[in-house]
């Protein structure tokens, strides 16, 4: 789960061109919007893009967006139960 809890902090930098971050610098369960890394809702729309990309996982609603999207822990969760066998 660690990997891949990085594996999606570097996939956050990259996608949002966050070049003045290292994953180091986002903790596991804090939030990814408004007080936690102050992202907004086109940060959503592009990360989600991204999410769906990588790992082949659709995040269907703005309600499971929401609960999905509140941490790294959260989407690692979401991204593991979801994503196809490789």
């Amino acid at each position: 789960m660690s990997e891949l809890k990085n594996e999606i902090k570097e996939l956050i930098i990259t996608s949002l061109n966050l070049t003045d971050m290292t994953p180091e610098q986002i903790v596991d369960d804090a939030p990814l919007f408004q007080e936690g890394l102050g992202l907004d809702s086109i940060d959503a729309l592009e990360l989600a893009v991204a999410i769906e990309r990588k790992y082949r996982v659709t995040i269907p609603d703005e309600a499971v967006g929401k609960k999905v999207f509140s941490s790294v822990t959260a989407l690692a969760q979401y991204v593991g139960e979801n994503r196809p066998p490789a």
